[in-house]
């Protein structure tokens, strides 16, 4: 049986198929893939390709290893009732080799990152405080945005369609004096480059792409996700 390769594959030539037709629909798919030389993957692949199919007299037989009503199929690999597992007694709750019991998580007990309530992080700029630790939520729910916990706390919720924007433009200088409660419709007005010189705006879209490649990175490299 001559080989062709194209591109370091073995092909499938006229004798391979051939074979494939006459043996595939009678014997096990393993040992017609061994006689091939292939993996059985390409052997189900192949033939699939070729719209050969098993015949009903193999599927019936034992050596399709297939379930069958009235079947004991694998009765004689199964435990016993009544045997006794050969670990029976080696493992038990705690159990582990070597010091690693004195580095497992007591039950109740926080992992490294965990804060308690109250404590801040900043995260793209922005101050946010932790305000719950419910577990199992996105860390959105647990963090809120500072400045917005203190414009909810004096004056309210934020009514819907609307944001916070910082009179100076400093989002570390969190105070009501420097809030303004604006529409997302004026933010965004107040946010957009379209308006300015193509030359100003140009470099400024530039400078924010910049900006989120070397957050993303930051983020990537140094940043642990903290409950």
């Amino acid at each position: 049986m001559a080989d062709r390769f194209r591109a370091g594959k073995r092909l499938w030539n006229a004798e391979d198929d051939a074979l494939l037709r006459r043996r595939y629909p009678h014997e096990s798919t393993q040992s017609l893939a061994t006689k091939l030389r292939r993996t059985l993957s390409a052997t189900y692949a192949r033939a699939k390709k070729l719209g050969v199919e098993k015949s009903a007299q193999y599927l019936a037989s034992t050596a399709a290893c297939r379930l069958r009503r009235g079947d004991n199929v694998g009765k004689k690999y199964r435990f016993a009732k009544g045997h006794v597992p050969a670990n029976k007694g080696l493992r038990r709750p705690g159990w582990s080799p070597g010091r690693m019991k004195e580095t497992q998580f007591r039950k109740g007990q926080a992992g490294w990152n965990w804060r308690p309530i109250g404590s801040q992080r900043l995260v793209d700029g922005y101050l946010y405080t932790k305000v719950s630790d419910r577990r199992r939520v996105p860390w959105t729910r647990n963090w809120k945005p500072t400045h917005v916990l203190l414009w909810e706390e004096e004056l309210g919720p934020i009514p819907p369609g609307h944001a916070l924007a910082f009179l100076n433009g400093d989002r570390a200088d969190i105070g009501l004096w420097n809030l303004e409660c604006i529409t997302r419709r004026e933010l965004m007005a107040r946010n957009t480059v379209h308006n300015l010189p193509e030359p100003l705006a140009r470099t400024i879209q530039l400078l924010g792409a910049l900006k989120r490649q070397l957050r993303k990175k930051g983020r990537h490299g140094n940043e642990e996700k903290q409950d």
